[in-house]
């Protein structure tokens, strides 16, 4: 089978967890056997680095990797953003996608092609894979006038604020249109689901993402001083700045940070005095198994709503419980394992920081939960056997109608109206 993924970020050119899936994903169906193709935005990534340094990648294991980029530079995923289409990009993504691929699936695809792009693809599966809530948020977190969690909608000015050119796109039936050439789009977390379901977005496949962390499994060694981590982008929407704040006045325990973000450097000069808070910056992917094992938990204090982030499938598959915030999918992986503890505000997340210090035994059945919940619900293989099932699944109801009805039709999708399209004012289910 040919598959093409399509992605804005792809490693090294990449800030987050969603590339890190579609590399995984990649290397994932190549092997098993599937020829793989990337397609991604090398502009995006330059736009928003400011500066042609990339971190050091490995070999991507016979996936073929499209790096776009454009003589026009950053203007190429600038007139996509505004246009909510390829633009510039629109000749070679037309060249690329005219190969005979039988899948075709997209992921981030903000910058690399906008709505637009969904129309373009040719394969008899078309897949749209749901890392944020882009459809429905500029900010495609919910993170409203770059300071808070959205409550109530005031899109306009929160993108001006949040120092995003407004898409007058938002407000046209570009989105409808688009949505009407994907065959199934999958959501990682029953609250990613459930938000585009209510914007009126159907034919939304619930499929929870995997970790590719290599783990070889051994008894819980508890480290000298209790040593907690976070991983992920340290911005303000992470919660990264109340987090330190907390084990400031901790000095008994110890909390490493993992990641870039525009608050990395002002939080490490803050905070030099404290010696127990250690801000380390980029790591290897493989090398997150060091940071994880033997932790005593990872604490995820994101302030916007999560798709259904990684870094706490990564924790599970080290043995190592999470304590996360209630913020959108964040907590349904703690909340189906019993591996770990949702808190709402500082007193529950000191609670549970005191609990696990305090009862190693309590660390160490909470770490087996979520090594047997990773390898229950969260491998490589799980999530490949599911994925390959849909897509058999659409080809299967293709060839019952003998392709003539519509996409839309064929998998019993309706598109999504212009109010679906989430951009105005009103409050937020």
């Amino acid at each position: 089978m040919r598959v093409c993924l399509i992605t804005t970020y792809y490693p090294p050119y990449h800030f987050g967890g969603d590339a890190v899936f579609v590399r995984s994903l990649a290397r994932a169906l190549r092997t098993r056997g599937h020829s793989v193709e990337v397609i991604h935005c090398e502009d995006a990534y330059r736009i928003r680095a400011g500066s042609d340094t990339v971190a050091p990648d490995s070999s991507d294991d016979a996936v073929v990797v499209h790096r776009l980029r454009s003589r026009w530079g950053p203007l190429s995923p600038l007139v996509t953003q505004q246009t909510g289409r390829p633009g510039l990009k629109h000749r070679e993504l037309a060249r690329l996608l005219d190969r005979p691929f039988d899948v075709v699936n997209f992921h981030n695809i903000s910058l690399v092609g906008g709505p637009g792009v969904l129309q373009m693809a040719r394969a008899p599966v078309r897949l749209f894979s749901l890392h944020e809530h882009w459809l429905l948020c500029a900010t495609h977190i919910f993170w409203k006038n770059g300071q808070e969690a959205c409550q109530v909608r005031g899109c306009v000015r929160c993108s001006l604020r949040s120092g995003i050119p407004p898409q007058l796109w938002r407000y046209t039936d570009l989105v409808q249109r688009s949505l009407e050439h994907v065959d199934a789009l999958i959501a990682p977390s029953a609250y990613t689901a459930r938000r585009h379901a209510e914007a009126g977005i159907a034919g939304i496949r619930l499929l929870p993402t995997f970790a590719d962390l290599q783990v070889a499994e051994r008894e819980y060694a508890p480290p000298a001083r209790p040593r907690f981590v976070f991983a992920g982008r340290v911005t303000a929407s992470k919660g990264i700045d109340g987090l330190v704040e907390t084990f400031s006045r901790l000095p008994q325990f110890d909390l490493d940070v993992v990641g870039l973000g525009d608050l990395l450097e002002p939080l490490r000069q803050r905070y030099a005095r404290c010696g127990w808070i250690r801000f380390l910056g980029h790591a290897p992917h493989a090398d997150m198994v060091h940071h994880y094992r033997d932790a005593t938990a990872m604490i995820l204090p994101s302030l916007a709503p999560e798709v259904f982030p990684l870094c706490v499938l990564e924790a599970f598959a080290c043995s190592t419980p999470a304590i996360v915030r209630d913020a959108g999918g964040a907590p349904e992986a703690v909340a189906a394992s019993g591996a770990g503890f949702v808190y709402r505000n500082e007193a529950e997340l000191l609670d549970a920081v005191g609990r696990l210090t305090a009862d190693r035994e309590l660390r160490r059945r909470l770490g087996d939960r979520a090594r047997a919940s990773f390898l229950a619900s969260y491998t490589e293989e799980r999530y490949l056997d599911g994925y390959l099932a849909l897509v058999h699944e659409i080809l299967d109801a293709k060839r019952l109608r003998g392709g003539a009805a519509s996409t839309s039709d064929r998998v019993g999708r309706t598109p999504v109206g212009r109010a679906g399209a989430a951009v105005g004012d009103g409050r937020l289910p």
